[in-house]
This record gives structure tokens, C-alpha cells and sequence, in this order.
């Protein structure tokens, strides 16, 4: 399976304002694994950078003035992103900035979704991890992701980070490797388990304070009200649950 992980950076927020895209950052994996192949290109958008954009990302208007429009290289964009799943933090984001652009270009060059199938880290996140902080780098703390280098916002280096964040929110792997290394599909490298002596000490067992075990009953009357039948816990106190 080939995935590319894709980022952008941009003149503001809303492509309907006639903000573009000022970079681009594309991080190819192959059955899960980094493959060493990217796409990363900065643009000039014909138009000034917004100064709440600049301080985000640091690209600035003068950086911007000899680079290539994005006219210039949409083939070989396109031609990187074809037939894979990609991943993006945000998707309607970036989306909605590369569809525009590939709209000024013509109707015959589609949007985005006519080329790749396009998934949405952030609407993972959130489902697995309701109520939390879900950006890039909330996301990095939570799976122990080091990104001290992200001191701005840029493309490829935050499509390399999200490359990681993904494959730990979506199968534990948390490290990347470039294909041919030695070891399975999974870049992971985890020891197998060691088996539990047979003379180590017992565990000590704490019998729960009757006031605990109260509420403990009280809080299974609730669940089995709620439910209308008696709950799991109660079914395996009965053996009626396997």
C-alpha cells in the first residue's frame, strides 16, 4: 500500500479570499514504511504572504519572489500523489487550498480526490481520542513524538512528523525506517516477551474497604437499570457470560 503524507503552508487562511499555497511537503510510505522519496516545493503566489501566516510558517515574500508558481509544477505534484492514500492533519484544510489552485489551472485537472483517495488524521484523532487536544503537536506529546525541531511550521518536516504521529495512532510503530533494513514490515522494534519466573514472590492481593465495595454495588444497580438487564460484570459474577 502507498500512502503519502502531505502538507502545506499557505498566504492565509481561505483560498475564497484569494490566499495560495506557498509550500508543499510530501513524505512517501510503503506498506508503512518511509521509502526516502518526497515531494517538497515553496511557490510564488503571485500575491503577498498574510503577517499572521508569516509568523506561523516564517516564509516571507521576498524568500518567495524566484520561486516556480504552481503552474509550474502541478504535473510533477499530481504525478507524486496519484493512486495513493493520502495522509493529511486537517484535510479540508489543505484540500480546499490545492483544489483551488488546481482549479485556476482548468477544469481538466480535477480536484484533488480525482487523483488519490485522501484521509483525515485529525478526524482519526478525534475519534480516538474524544474531548482531547488533538493537533500535531498535542499528538506528538501524547505518543512521546520528539518534534523539537518544529519551531516554525514547514511542510515537509510537519509531513514527516505526521508520518509518525499516523503510524502510532494506527499500529504502534512510532520510529520510521527507509525500506531494505533488516526486520518485518513494521518499523516498531519491540522484544518479545520474557516469561514470568516461577519462584518470584506472589503479588500482594488488597481487599477493597467495605465503603468501596458499597459504591461498587451501587454503581452496577445504576448500570443494570440503565441497561434493563443485569451487566456484564454481574453476568460473570453469575456465569451466565462466557
Amino acid at each position: 500500500m502507498r500512502q503519502v503524507v502531505l502538507d502545506t503552508e499557505t498566504t492565509g487562511l481561505e483560498p475564497e479570499a484569494g490566499h495560495r499555497v506557498i509550500e508543499i511537503g510530501c513524505y512517501e510510505l510503503e506498506q508503512r514504511r518511509a521509502t526516502g522519496e518526497t515531494f517538497h516545493a515553496y511557490l510564488n503566489p503571485g500575491r503577498p504572504v498574510d503577517p499572521e501566516a508569516m509568523a506561523v510558517h516564517g516564509i516571507t515574500d521576498a524568500f518567495l519572489a524566484d520561486k516556480p508558481r504552481f503552474a509550474d509544477l502541478a504535473q510533477t505534484f499530481v504525478a507524486f500523489v496519484a493512486n495513493a492514500e493520502v495522509i493529511i492533519h486537517n484535510a479540508p484544510f489543505d484540500v480546499g487550498f490545492l483544489d483551488y489552485e488546481l482549479a485556476r489551472l482548468g477544469e481538466a485537472w480535477g480536484r484533488l480526490e480525482d487523483h488519490c483517495r485522501v484521509v483525515d488524521s485529525l478526524a482519526m484523532a478525534r475519534q480516538q481520542h474524544p474531548g482531547q487536544r488533538n493537533s500535531l503537536d498535542a499528538l506528538c506529546r501524547r505518543y512521546g513524538i520528539d518534534n523539537s525541531s518544529r519551531t516554525l511550521h514547514g511542510a515537509l518536516l510537519d509531513a514527516e512528523i505526521l508520518a509518525e504521529v499516523y503510524l502510532a495512532m494506527t499500529g504502534g510503530q512510532v520510529t520510521l525506517h527507509l525500506g531494505g533494513d533488516e526486520g518485518g514490515p513494521a518499523a516498531a522494534r519491540i522484544d518479545p516477551p520474557r516469561p514470568v519466573s516461577s519462584d518470584r514472590p506472589r503479588l500482594p492481593v488488597i481487599e477493597p474497604a467495605e465503603a468501596a465495595l458499597n459504591a461498587h454495588v451501587a454503581w452496577l444497580d445504576r448500570l443494570d437499570e440503565s441497561a434493563g438487564k443485569p451487566c456484564v460484570w454481574r453476568q460473570l459474577e453469575s456465569g451466565a457470560a462466557s
